[in-house]
Order: C-alpha cells, then structure tokens, then sequence
C-alpha cells in the first residue's frame, strides 16, 4: 500500500488509450500491453477497467494456452450468429458481416474488471485478456483502460498518465 503526504494513503486513478490493429475477426491478445501499463502506474492494490469503444468488437478473459479455444469459440459464434445473406437481417448496410457483429459483441463484453494486486493483474494461470474483433475486415480498435487504487505516486506513472492524456 502506498503512502502519499504525512505517510497517508493515496488513492489514485490512471488513464490511457490502447490502439490495436486487427487483421479481421478473430482474437487478439492484449494481455502483454495491459500488463506492461498497469505494471508502470504505481498502484499495488486496486480494480483495472478495459472498455472497448466499439458496437462491433468486444473484450474477453479467455484461455491463453490453447489455440484449440479460440477456433472453437469462433466456430461456435459463426453457427448460433451467422454471416447474413440478403433478408437475414434489416440492418444490413456496412455488409454482410456488420449486423452479426453486434450481435456477437451484444453476447459477450464490451468491458471487464481485473482486480490489481501488488501491482499485478490478477489472472488465473491460463487467463488471457482478448479483444474480439467482430469484423471481417481489419479494424483500428480503442481500449480505454482505468485504473484506481492505492499506491505511490510515482514520476515514472505520473510522467506515463500526462503523456497518455495527451494521446489523441
């Protein structure tokens, strides 16, 4: 736990935008990045908020170890949420693809809550945190994560929270 002004705790909260590229529906491992991020704040003990910006790409915690998982989850989508074909579905103007893409991200997440702990995600062994982009075409996607909790408010994290506000 840190401690701020005449050794009083310090609740802080830290901002930043994720840009990621996709290449096309599918899974894209944000784990890394989010990690390096969170572990440069200066907060031991406190709750990470992912919110993804999109109608058509959501977030997930997923397995990280097998790649068996992902093609499993997509075939799975790809049967209960099909691609249209002409009077599938009313909204149908950005293609083929779009309606079933908000579809997909209306049943899975369009945010998650990581709890920190010693300035770590608190992941499970085989947990990966993913964005799932809907599309079929490549996209850029962004992430917004916030984090608060008690730490010591560091230059290292300060310096990293004024760059990440300026970040268009």
């Amino acid at each position: 736990m840190g401690r701020g002004v005449n050794g009083k705790d310090v609740m802080l909260q830290r901002f930043h935008h994720l840009r990621v590229e996709t290449s096309g529906r599918g899974l894209f491992d944000l784990t890394g990045r989010v990690r390096e991020w969170t572990g440069d704040q200066g907060i031991g003990t406190g709750l990470l908020t992912l919110w993804c910006r999109h109608t058509s790409a959501s977030l997930l915690v997923q397995e990280n170890a097998s790649p068996d998982v992902q093609a499993d989850l997509e075939a799975f989508l790809a049967r209960l949420v099909p691609d249209g074909r002409v009077g599938r579905y009313r909204h149908a103007e950005e293609g083929p693809d779009d309606m079933p893409a908000h579809i997909r991200a209306a049943l899975t997440q369009t945010h998650l809550s990581v709890p920190i702990e010693d300035g770590e995600m608190v992941l499970g062994t085989w947990q990966g945190i993913y964005l799932y982009e809907h599309r079929v075409a490549p996209h850029r996607r962004d992430i917004v994560l916030h984090l608060i909790g008690e730490g010591t408010p560091t230059s290292k994290a300060a310096a990293a929270s004024k760059a990440a506000a300026q970040t268009p």
